[in-house]
């Protein structure tokens, strides 16, 4: 054992003295001291050159950031300004600024209030009509906030985006834009300060990491001055011990081992490389290397290696064959013992090996002679037997002991043949049959037949010492195949016969099938003749019955206006508005049918676009707020101010609105309707919930089927073409997103709409 600890010592401090790379080393220590202050000042210099190009780099981005972000500012008031100006074009415009009209706020756009955008609205003769956002003083007139001697105030359309001083000496983007009567000009103004300061807050980040890393590289090249130190000591002192215990092998002329198991690799001691006659070669030898110089049929390394790495065993003794350099094979005998790894190293194998070359090369020549007669009488497939002249026993196989029941202590060499037979069981012979056996001969051949049913052929022959070997050959496969090949021409006759009449029931089963496909074709034909020609009917006659509704439509809504007079009685007036109410939900009806009709044919295609969902909740929840306020329902519309989407907005607003108009249409006064829209992340849902009568689980298991109806009562007695569902789930199955439908009777129903945002992702991309 302290032996093994030395060479494990001695292993270890060879490791590190060498600092292994994919089995290779690095140079001598010699070598290593002479580059070594080389090294150093090259690592410092290195250091110094990343620090100054990383700061250069840092000013130039900063730079190029702030030069940046004053450019997108200058484009985007444009954009802005546009967006606002074409806004103030509606007739809402007259009450801009005065309680209970429109704001600033409703007529922006969405981002166009974000990073510190000053509007400012005026009228004709300067006076400011509105502005966001609000401050205190609030500015009177627009000289108060852009300066009397702008010009971008005379200039306005044609200045486009100015830099100007503002009135308080602040640098900013502005500009003008004339607006028609009753306003006078629009005014958007974004300061220096507002439209750098994301990109500040950016540099300063960075400014914060480039620190952070001059810090990190210097305590790096700090951490390597010392650690250098060290590792220069621990050399010296790992090659002092090396002398000394490559002196101590080669003076008692044996080999050391130091196996790695964990890493695959071995070193050899300085005499292991004499013995084998090899040049000593300074490095590990991996475990590919080895078990290409030890022999294929001696020991396993592998086996080996996982036995000792799984503790099942603490020691190895092993004798195998090697390659010396002479391209030889040399026997030696390994002794080693698994030794405790120290803290952060894995357990090692440390041991000795011996020559044992020459005491092998005489066994074997023994054993080789012997091994080889063995190994061919055994491998035969006959069961042999051979006596010398006095009937002992000289040799037998497995497979004539097995047939006299014979075990191998029984069936020992030198054995009488008297002592042998009596011991087994001979076999019974039920039949046996002479073949060419001739009287006074040394010879002769029989075949027998078994009680257990086999049958052998035997020959016996005398040798010319005296003795006889017979030989037993089991021809049982021989006499079966004789027999199958007699059944099998039977059954081959038989098998004819049914193969006849097996073609002639399958020519028949292919005229049926023939016959039915040729029916099956024609079916099918006719009925994609139906449905084109359905489709063909229903777009017609659509055309057909929206014209005159137009017509009708248009003279109820004169009639109401009383364009030519009045009509003599109110009741003309209510009748009026009965047939225009009747005419809009008669014209919807065919529009669903219509629509129906198309998606069938597959003539809708979807036009996706960026649009904002959220606003397109809002649009689709004021639609029906004139039904639900006739019916005293509350809508209740919640989710996030904004939602971008790549979708056919007016297929999504149309679903929408199909489902809220059914939720109003079945929901009792004073009930309520909500609406939620939600982000997943698989994409977003859309809620909408009434607490109306609900539906069976029949019903929901009919929702998308075109002309389903689920209820029978209504308020107005109309209960619609059922289509609505059918259509709204056609259009969000285009956007290869689901509609979902929970509801008990008496409970209400929630409908859900899941839209997928990988949908249309590479167009959204393109």
């Amino acid at each position: 054992m302290a032996r093994a600890d030395a060479a494990s010592v001695f292993a270890r401090a060879r490791a590190r003295r060498r600092g292994a790379v994919s089995g290779k080393f690095l140079p001598e220590p010699e070598a290593l001291h002479r580059v070594e202050p080389w090294f150093r000042r090259a690592v410092v210099v290195m250091a110094i050159v990343f620090l100054v190009s990383l700061t250069a780099a840092a000013a130039f981005i900063s730079a190029r950031v702030h030069e940046e972000a004053l450019s997108d500012a200058n484009s985007d008031l444009e954009i802005v300004a546009s967006a606002i100006e074409h806004n103030l074009r509606g007739a809402a415009i007259a009450l801009l600024g005065k309680d209970g009209g429109v704001t600033l706020a409703d007529l922006a756009p969405g981002r166009s209030l974000a990073r510190g955008r000053r509007i400012f609205v005026t009228d004709p003769s300067g006076a400011i009509l509105d502005y966001f956002p609000k401050q205190a003083p609030s500015p009177k007139t627009l000289a108060d906030v852009l300066g009397a001697a702008e010009p971008v105030t005379v200039l306005a359309d044609k200045a486009g985006v100015m830099k100007i001083q503002l009135a308080n000496g602040v640098r900013a983007f502005a500009t003008v834009r004339n607006l028609h009567a009753p306003l006078g000009q629009l005014a958007v103004v974004h300061t220096f300060e507002d439209a750098v300061a994301e990109a500040r807050a950016n540099i300063i980040r960075a400014d914060v990491l480039l620190g952070s890393t001059g810090l990190l590289l210097a305590l790096v090249v700090a951490a390597y001055y010392w650690q250098a130190g060290r590792t220069r000591d621990a050399d010296e002192a790992s090659e002092r011990l090396r002398r000394r215990m490559d002196a101590a092998l080669s003076r008692g002329r044996c080999g050391l081992w130091d196996w790695d198991i964990a890493r695959g690799r071995i070193y050899w001691s300085q005499s292991m490389y004499e013995i084998l006659g090899m040049e000593p070669q300074d490095r590990f030898m991996s475990f590919g290397e080895m078990t290409a110089l030890m022999h294929a049929g001696d020991s396993d390394l592998g086996s080996m290696a996982e036995s000792l790495a799984g503790k099942k065993t603490q020691a190895l003794e092993s004798e195998f064959r090697i390659r010396n350099a002479r391209d030889e094979w040399i026997w030696l005998r390994a002794r080693a013992e698994l030794v405790d790894a120290l803290p952060g190293e894995t357990p090692r194998l440390i041991g000795i090996v011996i020559d044992i070359t020459d005491q092998k090369a005489l066994a074997e020549h023994t054993e080789r002679h012997d091994a080889r007669l063995r190994d061919a009488i055994e491998t035969i497939s006959e069961a042999f037997v051979l006596w010398d002249a006095d009937n002992r026993l000289v040799m037998s196989n497995s497979k004539f002991r097995a047939l006299h029941g014979l075990c191998d202590e029984t069936a020992a060499v030198g054995k009488p043949y008297a002592h042998v037979m009596a011991a087994g069981s001979p076999p019974l012979i039920q039949t046996q049959i002479a073949l060419g056996e001739r009287p006074g001969a040394a010879a002769r051949t029989y075949e027998a037949r078994l009680v257990d049913g086999r049958w052998l052929q035997v020959d016996e022959r005398r040798t010319s010492d005296g003795g006889y070997v017979s030989i037993g050959t089991d021809i049982t496969q021989l006499k079966k195949h004789e027999e199958q090949l007699l059944d099998s021409e039977r059954r081959l006759t038989a098998t004819v016969i049914d193969l006849r009449k097996s073609r002639q029931a399958l020519e028949r089963q292919a005229r049926e099938l023939a016959e039915l496909a040729e029916k099956y074709l024609e079916q099918k034909a006719n009925a994609e003749s139906a449905n084109r020609a359905k489709t063909e009917f229903l777009a017609n006659m659509s055309h057909e019955l929206r014209t005159p509704l137009n017509a009708i439509i248009g003279f109820s809504e004169m009639m109401q206006a009383q364009v030519f007079g009045p009509l003599g009685s109110d009741k003309y007036a209510d009748y009026s508005a009965h047939i225009k109410d009747s005419g809009d939900y008669l014209l919807g009806v065919i529009s669903d049918v219509l629509d129906m009709s198309r998606l069938d044919a597959g003539q809708i295609a979807i036009e996706p676009k960026l649009f904002d969902l959220a606003q397109s909740v809002q649009s689709a929840a004021r639609r029906v707020e004139l039904a639900a306020t006739g019916k005293a329902i509350t809508i209740d519309a919640r989710g996030p101010q904004s939602f971008d989407y790549f979708g056919d907005r007016a297929a999504i607003e149309k679903s929408l609105g199909i489902v809220l108009r059914n939720a109003v249409k079945f929901t009792a006064s004073d009930g309520a309707v909500s609406i939620r829209l939600r982000a997943s992340e698989t994409g977003v849902n859309i809620y909408v919930a009434d607490n109306g009568p609900g539906m069976t689980r029949d019903c929901i298991a009919r929702i998308g089927k075109p002309f389903e109806q689920f209820h029978s009562n209504v308020d107005n007695g109309m209960r619609g073409s059922g289509l609505g569902l059918a259509i709204a789930h056609s259009l969000i199955s285009l956007h290869q997103g689901r509609l979902k439908v929970r509801s008990q009777p008496g409970r209400g129903t929630i409908v859900q709409f899941h839209l997928p945002r990988e949908a249309f992702k590479r167009l959204a991309a393109a």
